[in-house]
C-alpha cells in the first residue's frame, strides 16, 4: 500500500469525523476491554493507539488508569480531546518514539490500516514502548491480504496469520479469537482479536 493510499485513510476519517465518532464512541467493546485490562496493573499506564472517538481511552480513564492516546487523524483527535478532557496527540504510527513506558497498549481497529509491509515497523515501536512484561491487545478485520473498502485500505488477518505476526515480532500470544461486530447494522462483520505480551 502506498502513502497516497495510506494518507486517503487519515484523509477519510478527517471528512467524516463526526459520523465516525457518532458511529463508533457507544460501541460496546467492553467484553475485550475487560480481557485486556485484566492484565495490567491498577492504576497502570495505558497506550491507546488509535484511539479514534476516544470511546476506550474514556474508560480507562475512569477506572483509574494513566493514559496517552495518539491518533493520525487531526479532526478525530479533536472529538477524542473533548470527549476525554485531555489533549490527544496526533501522530501517526510510524512517529511513534515511545520507550519502556506503558504497561500496555491498546490499538482496537486502527493498526488495520497499516499496509502490511510496514507492519513489522510498527510493532517493534509498540514493543520498544512496552515495559518488559507489558501487554499488547489490537483488532483487524477477519480475511486475508489488503483491501479496500470505499477510500479506506484495510490489511486484514486470521487467526493464524495474526498469531503469527505477533510471534515474529517477539511477543508471546496470550488470547487470539474471533467476535462479531458489536456496532447497529454491522453484526455481519468478523473480527480477530488478539492479546500478547512482550
Amino acid at each position: 500500500m502506498c502513502d497516497r493510499n495510506r494518507n486517503g485513510n487519515i484523509e477519510y476519517y478527517n471528512e467524516n469525523a463526526e459520523e465516525f465518532y457518532q458511529t463508533s464512541v457507544e460501541a460496546d467493546m467492553s467484553l475485550w476491554r475487560d480481557q485486556f485490562l485484566k492484565y495490567i496493573p491498577d492504576g497502570g499506564r495505558i497506550l491507546d493507539a488509535g484511539c479514534g472517538s476516544g470511546r476506550d481511552s474514556k474508560v480507562f480513564l475512569m477506572r483509574g488508569y494513566s493514559v496517552v492516546a495518539i491518533d493520525a487523524s487531526r479532526e478525530m483527535c479533536k472529538k477524542a480531546s473533548e470527549l476525554l478532557g485531555q489533549e490527544v496527540w496526533q501522530m501517526k504510527f510510524e512517529e511513534m518514539s515511545f520507550d519502556d513506558e506503558f504497561d500496555g497498549v491498546w490499538a482496537c481497529a486502527s493498526l488495520l490500516h497499516v499496509p502490511g509491509e510496514a507492519m513489522e515497523d510498527v510493532l517493534r515501536r509498540i514493543r520498544k514502548g512496552l515495559q518488559q512484561g507489558g501487554f499488547f491487545y489490537a483488532s483487524f478485520k477477519y480475511g486475508e491480504g489488503e483491501t479496500k473498502k470505499g477510500e479506506r485500505f484495510f490489511t486484514n488477518y486470521t487467526e493464524e496469520s495474526v498469531a503469527g505476526l505477533f510471534r515474529s515480532n517477539g511477543f508471546r500470544v496470550l488470547e487470539c479469537a474471533t467476535s462479531m461486530d458489536v456496532r447497529p447494522g454491522r453484526e455481519g462483520e468478523k473480527w480477530i482479536n488478539i492479546i500478547g505480551v512482550k
